[in-house]
């Protein structure tokens, strides 16, 4: 048979052009084809989901309320904190993370990567601000003070009680309400209070908790030297308990301004007898109320007092005070005072600065 004959083309087999083999063909070429495709975007996903973000500082960024994937995603491309909003929203996706995504104002790092962006707003540890309220504060000045935080929202309908606030310092949200701050502080404060009467001395005259607000209030404004309160406390203790007048000078100027403030002129001896509920040159025992909000040091220093027998004191020009046991003793000291503020040609002693009997000698 001669070999140069042309064969007949093969033929593919019928079974070859079975329409399920031909579409099986297509199907798995197709799937081949997906999967390639998926993976390089799989990769691309992931390389863009875990690299270095945009932001060239660290920046905080508000979480609106109700606001969905997309809605953040496009927050944070246009805040440039991520590149790309898809990336974002593919890798919350694939972390099953779109659910818990959290309204609030966070805090990137610089160059955080869109999945430490995803983690800090699923995880809700939004930014936290200080907001401080000195000791002897009255309750007018608090709501002052938390009227100026610009973190806070709402107004304060009513001002609380005067001493039913504990100065603190408070970690709080942007967006927490004044009203809501305010009330977390008297919860606090009726806390630290229950705990401090009940670990009080059983030899302090004071008959509640809240006479012990009333003293503590008085000795938060009598010095500014912490380590003081204890014995500042025990001058009122001792004086209580020998029927004597407090008198204290910060009382005098609570009953004049009634804590809208401070008395913008010196102490005048027309103050010192003026008779008002709160000035305890002219009251006996304790002021009708507080002259403003104790600190717990001040509360705790009334529950457990020093264990001194001064019923004096007065400024000793160090930013401190000078005790006395005796009438001849605190003049002494008063002299000494007297001579201080003549070298330092001041007329009159700070108000506040000069303790009970400081100004004038006590009977």
């Amino acid at each position: 048979m001669d070999d140069d004959v042309e064969k007949p083309p093969v033929r593919p087999s019928s079974r070859a052009r079975h329409p399920l083999i031909v579409a099986g063909n297509v199907f798995f070429t197709l799937l081949t084809v997906l999967i390639v495709v998926g993976g390089g975007i799989l990769w691309v996903v992931k390389s863009g989901f875990d690299s270095p973000g945009p932001l060239q500082q660290d920046s905080t960024v508000i979480i609106p309320n109700q606001s969905g994937l997309v809605e953040i995603a496009e927050l944070l491309e246009q805040k440039g904190v991520i590149a790309d909003q898809w990336i974002f929203i593919a890798g919350a996706l694939g972390n099953r993370a779109s659910g818990k995504l959290k309204a609030g104002e966070y805090a990137f790092a610089r160059q955080a990567t869109p999945h430490q962006v995803l983690d800090t707003i699923v995880s809700g540890k939004v930014v936290e601000y200080d907001v401080t309220i000195p000791e002897g504060l009255t309750s007018e000045q608090i709501v002052e003070r938390l009227q100026e935080s610009p973190v806070l929202t709402g107004v304060v309908r009513q001002v609380p009680r005067e001493g039913s606030l504990l100065p603190e310092t408070y970690k709080v949200t942007r967006g927490t309400s004044r009203e809501e701050l305010l009330r977390r502080m008297a919860r606090e404060q009726q806390q630290a209070l229950q705990q401090i009467w009940d670990a009080r001395s059983p030899e302090i005259p004071i008959k509640s908790p809240d006479e012990l607000v009333v003293l503590a209030s008085i000795v938060e404004k009598e010095t500014g030297v912490a380590e003081e309160r204890p014995q500042v406390a025990a001058v009122f203790i001792n004086r209580l308990n020998k029927k004597m007048r407090l008198q204290s000078d910060p009382t005098i100027i609570y009953g004049i301004v009634r804590g809208k403030g401070r008395l913008d002129r010196p102490i005048t001896r027309a103050d010192i007898t003026a008779p008002t509920p709160f000035n305890t040159y002219a009251i006996d025992g304790l002021p009708p109320g507080p002259i403003g909000n104790p600190g717990k040091a001040s509360m705790q220093a009334v529950a457990n007092p020093a264990k001194i027998k001064a019923v004096y004191f007065v400024a000793d020009g160090t930013g401190g005070h000078a005790f006395a046991d005796t009438l001849d003793q605190h003049n002494k000291n008063v002299a000494r005072w007297r001579q201080i503020e003549r070298s330092q040609k001041l007329d009159t002693a700070p108000a506040g600065t000069s303790g009970t009997t400081g100004v004038t000698p006590s009977q």
